[in-house]
This record gives structure tokens, sequence and C-alpha cells, in this order.
């Protein structure tokens, strides 16, 4: 089987009414490189098309040959799919994407040139630096949570990165695919325990400035999934505290 040079992998929950165009606009993006990529839909137990949406956005495009879906059945989390997606990718490369295009696909340019010639084995799409570009911005409130965040997951963890929750990063999956089998958040502090491990394991990873849009359909929940970025940073201390990195999942 010839390799994949990307896998994206596209978390999706309850998504038919976005997940078509941004279909289409990847498989437009990455035909046009004349690279091969696959695309992996993680369905977090959707109750909607979200399933049907895929495959009829492929097949619009004439790429059913790209696509492969996964689905979990039940409602397991962002940090479960991501996992899932990662552990079954096939590309020398691996880009998460969330399913509303919030940064345009067009910005893993950017993210390569960071693994290819920087000597990073993961770049992180970011909103806080000088040369990111937001369109929208999010509320004054959530804006300011994000801010409160980064600095407690700054103060918990060490980590030097002023935004982890942006949902585009790429990997080098031969260095970093143990990462994922090691992860054991399911929820959004999933991102944190990522660049965690990938401190641990002395890979380096580079924030990257990006465009990002803020859309008002955000599946985040301002109160519950806030109090569960909070607890994740302690699970992530506690769980290095009692060695539970050290276990490396194989599945």
């Amino acid at each position: 089987m010839r390799p994949f040079v990307l896998s994206v992998i596209i978390p999706a929950y309850n998504e038919e009414n976005r997940l078509g165009p941004s279909l289409g606009r990847i498989i437009a993006y990455l035909d046009d490189r004349r690279r091969p990529f696959e695309l992996l839909v993680v369905d977090d137990g959707s109750s909607d098309g979200t399933v049907r949406t895929a495959i009829s956005a492929v097949r619009d495009r004439g790429r059913e040959d790209c696509l492969r879906i996964l689905e979990n059945g039940t409602n397991r989390g962002k940090g479960y799919c991501v996992r899932r997606g990662m552990l079954a990718a096939r590309g020398t490369h691996a880009l998460l994407t969330d399913a509303d295009l919030s940064t345009p696909i067009e910005e893993v340019a950017k993210l390569e040139r960071e693994l290819t010639r920087g000597g990073n084995q993961i770049a992180i799409g970011s909103r806080g630096l000088t040369n990111s570009r937001i369109r929208k911005r999010q509320g004054i409130v959530r804006e300011t949570a994000g801010k409160i965040f980064n600095l407690a997951m700054r103060l918990a963890t060490g980590l030097p990165y002023r935004d982890t929750q942006c949902g585009f990063k790429l990997f080098e999956l031969e260095s970093c695919r143990v990462l994922f089998r090691k992860q054991r958040l399911k929820s959004y502090a999933f991102d944190v325990e990522i660049l965690y491990l990938a401190r641990k394991a002395e890979l380096a990873a580079q924030e990257v400035g990006v465009i990002w849009r803020h859309h008002s359909e955000s599946k985040i929940h301002f109160l519950r999934d806030g109090a569960g970025l909070l607890q994740g940073l302690i699970s992530i201390r506690w769980n290095d505290l009692l060695g539970r990195y050290d276990v490396d999942e194989r599945n």
C-alpha cells in the first residue's frame, strides 16, 4: 500500500451542518497539492447525519477512496476521538483540525515548514502570537477565561505555550504516536496532556501563528468544559506523579 503523506484527523459530534463544506474545502486544497492524503472522520456518537454528510461530501468530489470513518458508537469526548484517529492514521504526518475549519486548511503549509525546516516533531497552530490573525474574535468572557486557563496551564505544567487549545496541530507520526498511546484524558484538556508528554519525551514543539475565526456554533460549553479543563490540569500532574505516563498502551 502506498504510504500517505498526510492524514487529516477530524473529530466530529453532530456536525452534519458544517462538515460537508469543510471536507470539500480540504479535498480541493489537498488535491491541488498532488500529494497522497487520507481523511479520518472520527464520529463521536452523533445523533444526526454526520456520517452520511461525510460520505456524501467525498462522493461529490469523486474521492471516496480518501475517506475513513471511525465510529465510537457513544459519545466519548474529543480527546478520545483524537487518540483513536492518531493511532489509526497511516500518514507520515497527521493534522488535527476541527470540523468547522476555524483555522483554514491552507494554514497547514505553515505548520509543515516547522517540521521540515525547523527540526520539530510537533507544530502548534496558535492564536496567541503577534503574527496570529484573528478574523472574528470570541466574546470578551470567553477570551478572558482562555487567558486565565493559559496562565493556570503554565503554572501547573511549566509549558511555555501561549495557546494550547487551538484545534490545529501537526504531528510527525513516527515519533509522536507513542504520545497518543500514553494519553489518558478524553476531555478538551488532552491538548495540554499531549504537549506535556512531548516535553517528557524530549520532542520539539513549536507554536505557529495562524489565521483563526470564531464560530458561534462552537460545541464548547463555557462552564462545563471550562471546569473540565482545569480538572484536566490536575489530572495531568497526578497521572505523572503516579507514573501512569510510564505505561505505553498499545490499543
